[in-house]
């Protein structure tokens, strides 16, 4: 059973093409690239099947983003923190600190 859904242009010479399909008997959804070039036509190994199990959870997510999700926000740069300066040695030159570390 298989049953094309659609496909999105990635760039001239690929899709992103969304099917339902029957994969070693198991049903599921499988999104995958595929490639009209001089070299090769089909589809290749990048891509992602969803197993009809888990088809419910997949779709909630993809149903919780929204396009105001996918526009720039302002970058934060994380805040610095204090150097700490280095703690004292001992004078007999151990390299062991009072707290014994060294």
């Amino acid at each position: 059973m298989e049953k094309d859904i659609g496909k999105i242009k990635k760039n001239d010479e690929t899709d992103i093409i969304i099917r339902i399909d029957d994969f070693g008997g198991q049903p599921g959804l499988t999104i995958r690239e595929f490639v009209h070039s001089q070299n090769y036509t089909g589809f290749t190994k990048a891509g992602i099947r969803i197993k009809s199990e888990k088809l419910a959870e997949f779709k909630a997510m993809i149903n919780s983003v929204s396009q105001s999700d996918l526009l720039p926000q302002k970058i934060q740069t994380p805040k610095k923190t204090e150097r700490q300066e280095p703690k004292e040695i001992d004078s007999d030159e151990s390299g062991i600190d009072e707290e014994g570390l060294m």
